[in-house]
C-alpha cells in the first residue's frame, strides 16, 4: 500500500504523533527494504479485564499489522510488579509476580480476539530486566536526572503536596523505556496519559547510540457510555468485549449522539473516507445519527461475536427496545423457597438474587430511580416485600431481563 495511504489509516483517530514526518520516513524506508516496522505496546496487566476503552491502543495496532509491519507486545511482567504511577496520587501496591502473570495469561486470551496472534509476537521484559546487574542499574539510572523526573505531573504533584515517592517508582519509566532500547522499536503506542512513558524510550534509544528513534503514537482516552467520564468498570459506563452480544449492542446504543463519530473512529476498523463521510452526512442532516449507531453497534458486535451474532443483537433491540416487545429468550433463574416469606421477597434482595444488581445499594438505587418492572408492572419503592411467583419476568433498565422459576 502506498506510503501515504498508510499514514492516513495510521493517523484515523490519532491525538499525536510524535513525530509525523519521522513516521512517513521510517515508512519510506519500510517500503525500500522490504522490512516491517517493529511496533511496540507494553501491558501492564493489572486489570485483566478488557473493555472498549482498552481496545483502542489495541485496534490501533491491529492497523500497523494488517499493514504489514511487526506487532510486538510486551508484557511487563517485570514493570508490572511495580505498577504504572501515571495519574496517582500515592504509591501503588506492589504486585507479586504470580499475580502478574496470572493477570498475563487472562490478558493475552482476550488481546487475541483483536490481534492476530500468528503475527503478534509476546514477550515478557523480564527477558532483558532480570539479567541486569546492579552496576547495569546505576548505568540506566544516570540517563535522566531527578529534576526531569520531577517534571512529570503526577510526581510533581506529590512533590509539591508533601506526599511520599517511593524511588523504585522513578524506575517505571525507565524500565519501559528501556524495552524500546532492547526490542529496537519503531514505534511505540499508547493513550495520552502515557505520554511521559513513551518519550522516555525516545530518550532512552538516544541515549544507548540509536540514531534513528521510535515514534510516538497518542490515543485519546475514550468516553464511557455516558459521554462524559473516562471508560471504567468501577464507573459503570463500560462496554465489555466479552459481554453477550444483546448487552454490547444495547449499550452502544445507549451513547451520546455526538460521541458517534468518535467510536467509528477509536473502536472500529471502518476505513476514514466512510467515517468522513459519515460526518458531513451527521454535519448536513442528512442521516438520522440512530441508523449510524445502530451500524455502529452492529460493527462492535461483529468485531467480538461475528456478524450472525451482530445481527441477531439487532433484531433483539429492535423487539424489545423499538417494539417495547418482552425478549423470548430470558435466563431463567431460580429463587429458593427458603428466601421467601409468605411468597414475598424484599426488593433490592430479588434485585442482586437474580443478578440484575450487583449490590444491596445499587438495587436500591435503581428501584428508586424507577428501573424495576415485574411482568411490566413498575416499582419504584425499595423497601417492600413483593410476591413473586413462577414465571414472574423481572426487568431492570431496558437491557436486563430474568425469568423466576420458585424452588
Amino acid at each position: 500500500m502506498d506510503v501515504n495511504e498508510q499514514l492516513r489509516i495510521i493517523k484515523k483517530g490519532v491525538a499525536e504523533l510524535i513525530s509525523e514526518n519521522e513516521l512517513l520516513e521510517k515508512l519510506k524506508k519500510s517500503e525500500k527494504e522490504n522490512k516491517p516496522l517493529i511496533i511496540k505496546l507494553g501491558l501492564d496487566p493489572t486489570a485483566p479485564d478488557i473493555h472498549l476503552g482498552h481496545t483502542v491502543v489495541l485496534r490501533k495496532l491491529k492497523a500497523f499489522q494488517d499493514l504489514g509491519h511487526q506487532v510486538v507486545i510486551i508484557i511487563g511482567d517485570y514493570t508490572g510488579m511495580i505498577g504504572d504511577p501515571t495519574g496517582k496520587s500515592e504509591t501503588r501496591k506492589q504486585l507479586t509476580r504470580e499475580e502478574v502473570l496470572r493477570n498475563a495469561e487472562t490478558y493475552k486470551s482476550q488481546i487475541f480476539k483483536i490481534l492476530d496472534k500468528e503475527k503478534t509476537i509476546v514477550r515478557f521484559n523480564s527477558e532483558w530486566l532480570a539479567p541486569l546487574t546492579f552496576a547495569d542499574v546505576i548505568k540506566l539510572s544516570a540517563k535522566y536526572t531527578v529534576a526531569r523526573m520531577l517534571e512529570r505531573e503526577d510526581f510533581k504533584k506529590r512533590f509539591t503536596g508533601n506526599l511520599p515517592i517511593s524511588i523504585h517508582e522513578f524506575f517505571y519509566p525507565l524500565m519501559q523505556g528501556y524495552d524500546s532500547v532492547e526490542l529496537g522499536a519503531d514505534v511505540e503506542l499508547g493513550g495520552t496519559d502515557q505520554k511521559f512513558n513513551i518519550l522516555m524510550g525516545r530518550t532512552l534509544q538516544k541515549e544507548y547510540g540509536k540514531s534513528d528513534v521510535q515514534i510516538g503514537l497518542f490515543m485519546p482516552i475514550l468516553e464511557g457510555t455516558d459521554g462524559v467520564k473516562k471508560m471504567s468498570k468501577s464507573l459503570g459506563n463500560y462496554i465489555g468485549i466479552n459481554e453477550e452480544p444483546n448487552d454490547i449492542y444495547g449499550k452502544t446504543m445507549s451513547i451520546p449522539d455526538e460521541l458517534i463519530i468518535r467510536y467509528y473512529e477509536l473502536v472500529t476498523d471502518v476505513h476514514p473516507d466512510e467515517i468522513e463521510a459519515m460526518r458531513q452526512q451527521l454535519k448536513d442532516n442528512t442521516v438520522n445519527p440512530r441508523d449510524l449507531k445502530m451500524k455502529l453497534a452492529r460493527e462492535v458486535v461483529s468485531l467480538y461475536h461475528g456478524s450472525e451474532a451482530s445481527l441477531k443483537a439487532e433484531e433483539h433491540f429492535k423487539s424489545v427496545f423499538q417494539k417495547g416487545a418482552i425478549p423470548e429468550d430470558i435466563e431463567e433463574v431460580i429463587i429458593k423457597s427458603s428466601d421467601l416469606t409468605d411468597g414475598k421477597i424484599w426488593a433490592p434482595k430479588l434485585l442482586t438474587i437474580t443478578g440484575l444488581a450487583p449490590s444491596s445499594s445499587e438495587a436500591r438505587r435503581l428501584i428508586t430511580q424507577g428501573s424495576l418492572k415485574i411482568n411490566e408492572v413498575k416499582f419504584d419503592q425499595a423497601n417492600i416485600d413483593i410476591e413473586i411467583k413462577d414465571g414472574d419476568v423481572i426487568q431492570v433498565g431496558k437491557r436486563k431481563f430474568a425469568k423466576l422459576k420458585i424452588d
